[in-house]
């Protein structure tokens, strides 16, 4: 279903992070398309795939000047502050950069003399607490975020649904569920336990993995599939809507766990650390996916059965660790 875009240009704002490099790939590989990305200063990014600026989303006049000067066809916001302990501990900044800055971005674009089209990227954290009979989770679902970042995103969200409504911009806002792969930080569950493993194995650490809550279950959907969504709703998408982007199906942490952990030839002891038990913890997050597969036709391809098992490929090549233990990932390709 991918389409030749050569004559378009996309502008990835925030491109340093986790999903930017694998949009990058999405874009230019299957979509043909001139890719343009911003980073923040004093950030070192490289990637030959595309036409890499330096860019502060809280300085209005940067992105005015930018957009001038690049005139996008489409305009992927990535760039946030997306970890919930981080933002347990800074919520100013988390609210600085996931709603100022995303208003800077839509004021920017507001007033432009043409209108390209935007994908605003938000969280399945937004629900929050869900109750008995909303799993899985429409679209629809009202909203009770139970952390900092979850407020942020679906404060952005709300905005970017006004903008879209008053100010008539092209804007599609997405709430994407976990999303895992190679080179996530370690601040998030699956790639933090791989990291541990990974010290372990090289004694770098005793045998012990230090875990959060195990109880909670997540819908995980491999990046790949992610930024294959986000182009979709880039081309196939309707203005002003909201789309899930996840996987369907909510998977526990102990599994995961229980897997990766599985994957080593130690004895390892898990023990829960209290510094990784958030405030407030949602017991299932599953997300129901109708509305963008029947919108766009897009459908997840990669299982988190089949990510799990490249795990276990990685963890028996020792010869891979040291890279694991800066790039704290899964092996997906």
């Amino acid at each position: 279903m991918a389409e030749d875009l050569k004559d378009k240009k996309a502008l990835i704002i925030g491109v340093e992070g986790f999903v930017g490099s694998y949009l990058v790939d999405c874009l230019h590989d299957e979509f043909n398309m001139e890719i343009y990305a911003t980073k923040l200063r004093g950030k070192k990014y490289e990637n030959s795939k595309a036409n890499i600026y330096d860019l502060d989303i809280m300085e209005k006049q940067e992105i005015v000047n930018l957009l001038y000067a690049i005139r996008p066809d489409y305009i992927f916001h990535l760039a946030a502050q997306s970890s919930v302990s981080v933002a347990w501990k800074n919520p100013t900044l988390t609210i600085d950069v996931n709603i100022k800055g995303s208003i800077n971005l839509m004021d920017s674009v507001r007033e432009l003399f043409y209108k390209p089209r935007m994908i605003m990227i938000g969280s399945g954290e937004e629900y929050g607490h869900i109750r008995d009979g909303e799993v899985p989770i429409s679209e629809d679902t009202v909203l009770r975020p139970g952390n900092v970042y979850a407020a942020t995103k679906a404060c952005q969200n709300m905005l970017g649904t006004i903008y879209a409504q008053a100010y008539d911009i092209d804007l599609i806002l997405v709430r994407a569920f976990n999303h895992i792969g190679p080179k996530q930080a370690p601040l998030f569950v699956v790639s933090d336990f791989c990291k541990q493993v990974a010290e372990i194995e090289l004694e770098l650490r005793p045998p012990i993995i230090e875990v959060g809550n195990l109880n909670a279950k997540r819908d995980f959907t491999d990046v790949r599939d992610v930024v294959r969504a986000y182009a979709y709703l880039a081309l196939y998408g309707k203005s002003g809507e909201t789309y899930n982007v996840g996987s369907g199906h909510a998977v526990e942490i102990q599994s995961i766990l229980e897997k990766i952990v599985s994957c080593s030839d130690k004895k390892i002891e898990v023990r829960v650390d209290p510094n990784k038990i958030r405030p407030v913890d949602v017991p299932i997050i599953e997300a129901d996916i109708d509305k963008i597969q029947n919108t766009t036709g897009w459908q997840p391809e990669i299982p988190i059965e089949r990510t799990l098992e490249e795990v276990e490929e990685v963890l028996e090549n020792r010869d891979k660790y040291v890279d694991y233990l800066n790039l704290a990932a899964i092996k997906l390709e």
